[in-house]
C-alpha cells in the first residue's frame, strides 16, 4: 500500500512542495530514502524508526522505500522526519487520506518522539497557501511563525503520539490562534540625545535615514563613529507589514529568528567582524544560504574598520549595492536573495588613526597612509553617497549636562520625508521603489529637476570635482532627500550645495 504525505523544501527564499511517497516490499527489513536527499535526510531513517517505536506505534518489519519528489530538487535538513514518519504509519491504512491530501507537514523528530523546530517555516507556509493547502502541521514552537500566513489552519504538534491520536480522531489538537495583544514597543539601544556634539554628523545621518543613502564616516579612534552608527536604527521609519514579512522570511530561511519572535518588526542592524569571508558576507555554501547583506535587508549593514575587511569581500558587494539583490550561482542552478540594505561604514584615516588629528600627531609615513586609504577602491567609494568627517569631541561638550535632540524628534522628520517619497513613487507602476536611494535614472530625470541656478552649480561641480556619471545621479538623489526633509517640492540651490558637501574630499570621485 502506497502512502503519500506532502512536505516542503526551501530554495533560496521560496518554498517548493515535496511529495513524500512511502511504500514497502518483501525483503530484508530496512529503510531506503531516494530523491536527492542530503546526509541529514538520510539520517532520518534511524530517527523515524526509533521515534515511532518510542511513541508506542507499530513500525513495519518490511523493506520500506521513501521517495522525495521531485527528484531534481535537493532536499536538506531534518524537517522531513515528521512527514516520513506519518507516511510509514499510514502504510497500515489507519490515517485519513483525504485530510492528509490537504495538509502540509514539516518537523524534526527526536528519538523519544518529540517534534522539534524546523528551519524556514514561513516560506513553507507561504508555499502551502499559494498551492491551495488548507492546513499545515508544524512543531509547536514554530506555530506562531507559520500563522503569519492568513487563511491557513495551523496545527501545533508537541510529539508524534499526540499527532497520531489527533489524526485518528481520539484526541483533538486545537488550531493555533495568533495573539491579539499589542506588540511591545520597538527597542532603541542608543538615543541621539546621549551623543554629545557631532551635530553635523547627526544631520548627515538624518539625511541618510530619510533617503536610504549609504554613509562613510572617517575619524580618529574614540570620536564616536560606532556610537553614532548604533544610534541610527532609532531614527529609521518603522517597517510596514510587507517589509516585516520580507525580513522575517530571510531570517527564517537562515534559521536566525530570535526565540519568541515570530515576526521581526525592528529594522535589522548587522555588524559583522572584519574577519568575515566573502561567502559569509554575501551568502554562499554548497546549498546557498543568505549572507550578512541579505540579513540586513530593509535595515543597516554596519562595517566598522572598513579597510580591515578582505578586499575581495568588499568588492563583491558592489553589484548588490546597485541591484538590491544578490544572485549566487552553483552547478545545480542560481538562487537570488534580497539585499536592499543601507551601508554604514566607518574607518580611521590611517593605521595609527590620527592622520589629520588636531591634537595628536600621526606616526605613519605618507606612503603608509596612502596605501591604507587605497584599500577601499574608487568604484566602492563612488557607491557611497555621504562621506563625513567625525572629529574629536572637546571636553566642554563631553562634560556638559545638556542633552541633544532626541531620536524620537528626528524620527518624526524622517518619517514625514519617507511618506512624501512613498506618495511620489506610488505614481510609478510595477516599481519597487520605497526611498530616494532606490531611484533609477528614469526616476532621477523625472523627480530631480533643477532650476537654472542649480544647473549652473552642478555643472561647475562636475568640472571641478571630476565627478562620474554615477556620482552625478547620486548627488541629485541626495539633494532630493534634503529637499524632502525641508518640505520643498523643488530642489533649491541650498539643497544641492549641502549634497555636494557630502562628496569625499581629495578623491577623483
Amino acid at each position: 500500500m502506497l502512502s503519500r504525505i506532502f512536505s516542503c523544501a526551501v530554495l533560496g527564499l521560496d518554498g517548493v512542495i515535496v511529495e513524500v511517497e512511502v511504500d514497502y516490499t518483501n525483503g530484508q527489513p530496512g529503510v531506503t530514502i531516494v530523491g536527492l536527499p542530503d546526509a541529514a535526510v538520510q539520517e532520518s531513517r534511524e530517527r523515524v524508526q526509533t521515534a515511532i517505536k518510542n511513541a508506542g506505534l507499530h513500525f513495519p518489519r518490511h523493506r520500506i522505500v521513501v521517495n522525495l519528489a521531485p527528484a531534481t530538487v535537493r532536499k536538506e535538513g531534518p524537517a522531513y522526519d515528521l512527514p516520513i514518519a506519518l507516511g510509514v504509519i499510514g502504510l497500515g491504512g489507519q490515517l485519513p487520506e483525504q485530510i492528509l491530501q490537504e495538509t502540509l507537514v514539516v518537523g524534526e523528530l527526536s528519538l523519544d518522539g518529540l517534534v522539534r523546530h524546523a528551519r524556514g517555516v514561513l516560506p513553507m507556509a507561504a508555499a502551502a497557501r499559494a498551492q491551495g493547502y488548507k492546513r499545515m502541521i508544524v512543531p509547536e514552537e514554530d506555530a506562531a511563525e507559520a500563522a503569519l500566513m492568513p487563511d491557513l489552519e495551523i496545527i501545533p504538534v508537541k510529539n508524534l503520539a499526540d499527532l497520531y491520536l489527533h489524526l485518528t480522531g481520539r484526541r483533538f489538537i486545537e488550531p493555533f490562534q495568533p495573539s491579539t495583544e499589542a506588540p511591545a514597543p520597538l527597542f532603541t539601544p542608543t538615543d541621539f540625545a546621549e551623543v554629545k556634539g557631532q551635530e553635523h554628523v547627526k544631520r548627515a545621518l538624518e539625511v541618510a535615514a530619510a533617503g536610504g543613502h549609504n554613509v562613510m564616516m572617517v575619524g580618529s579612534p574614540g570620536a564616536g563613529k560606532t556610537l553614532l552608527a548604533r544610534a541610527l536604527p532609532g531614527i529609521l521609519p518603522e517597517m510596514n507589514i510587507e517589509e516585516a514579512l520580507e525580513v522575517t522570511k530571510i531570517y527564517s530561511v537562515a534559521d536566525a529568528l530570535p526565540p519568541g519572535t515570530p515576526l521581526i518588526r525592528q529594522r535589522p542592524f548587522r555588524s559583522p567582524h572584519h574577519t568575515i569571508s566573502h561567502a559569509g558576507l554575501v551568502g554562499g555554501g554548497n546549498i546557498p544560504h543568505p549572507g550578512e547583506i541579505s540579513l540586513a535587508h530593509r535595515g543597516i549593514l554596519f562595517l566598522d574598520e572598513l579597510p580591515e575587511f578582505n578586499s575581495r569581500a568588499i568588492e563583491v558587494m558592489r553589484q548588490p549595492m546597485e541591484d538590491k539583490v544578490v544572485t549566487i550561482s552553483r552547478a545545480q542552478g542560481s538562487l537570488t536573495f534580497s539585499a536592499n540594505f543601507q551601508l554604514i561604514a566607518a574607518m580611521n584615516p590611517c593605521p595609527c588613526g590620527y592622520f589629520g588629528d588636531q591634537q595628536k600627531p600621526c606616526t605613519c609615513a605618507p606612503s603608509t597612509v596612502t596605501k591604507y586609504q587605497k584599500r577601499i577602491s574608487g568604484p566602492m567609494l563612488d557607491r557611497i553617497d555621504i562621506h563625513i568627517d567625525v572629529p574629536r569631541v572637546n571636553y566642554d561638550k563631553l562634560s556638559s549636562d545638556r542633552l541633544g535632540e532626541p531620536s524620537s524628534a528626528i524620527r518624526e522628520r524622517v518619517q514625514k520625508a519617507r511618506q512624501k517619497q512613498l506618495e511620489r513613487f506610488s505614481q510609478i507602476k510595477n516599481a519597487q521603489i520605497v526611498c530616494n536611494a532606490d531611484m533609477r535614472v528614469a526616476e532621477v530625470r523625472q523627480f530631480c529637476k533643477l532650476d537654472d541656478s542649480g544647473d549652473n552649480l552642478i555643472r561647475a561641480a562636475m568640472s571641478q570635482l571630476n565627478l562620474s556619471a554615477r556620482a552625478y545621479h547620486r548627488i541629485l538623489k541626495l539633494a532630493r532627500t534634503i529637499a524632502d526633509l525641508a518640505g520643498s517640492e523643488q530642489i533649491q540651490v541650498a539643497h544641492l550645495a549641502e549634497a555636494l558637501q557630502y562628496r569625499p574630499k581629495g578623491t577623483n570621485f
